[in-house]
């Protein structure tokens, strides 16, 4: 009598539950890095603006807004900063920028950045200002533009 060879429908069955076990297992991990590595994305691009508007600054004597920044000669900041720009899964909000108390030159500026979708992208807000102070929100399904009232240092 000739034996066949090959897998019976028991064993592949088995190896299939396995397979889907693992990923049980490993999707909500990947899920989790992607939001941590977004939300590291979006704090690394509020440290650039920071960084910038103080080398602006020092240069011009007053804080600009992402289009200055770029044009400025040389330019402090590349093409990719501009106001709501979808960076990793986060909008840059445009830069807020006050005026002096003689209304001439900008000498406190905000920048914000919150996720595109509300826990798929990112689960916290994060601003700063001339502080240099990094925040972040709490989180919220309708995430509102950080402010220092609503947001935490981190």
């Amino acid at each position: 009598m000739k034996k066949n060879a090959g897998f019976t429908l028991i064993e592949i069955m088995i190896v299939v539950a396995i397979i889907a076990i693992i990923a049980a297992i490993a999707i909500p991990n990947l899920r989790r890095a992607r939001l941590d590595a977004n939300e590291s994305a979006a704090i690394a691009n509020l440290h650039v603006v920071r960084g910038q508007q103080s080398a602006y600054h020092t240069a011009t004597n007053q804080y600009g807004t992402f289009a200055q920044l770029r044009t400025a000669v040389p330019p402090f900041l590349d093409e990719t900063f501009v106001d709501n720009a979808i960076k990793q899964g986060y909008t840059m909000l445009p830069i807020v920028l006050v005026a002096a108390a003689d209304g001439t030159l900008a000498q406190d500026y905000s920048a914000s950045t919150v996720p595109v979708t509300f826990q798929t992208t990112g689960n916290r807000s994060f601003w700063t200002d001339t502080s240099g102070v990094m925040r972040a929100s709490n989180g919220t399904a309708s995430v509102p533009t950080p402010t220092k009232a609503n947001t935490t240092p981190i």
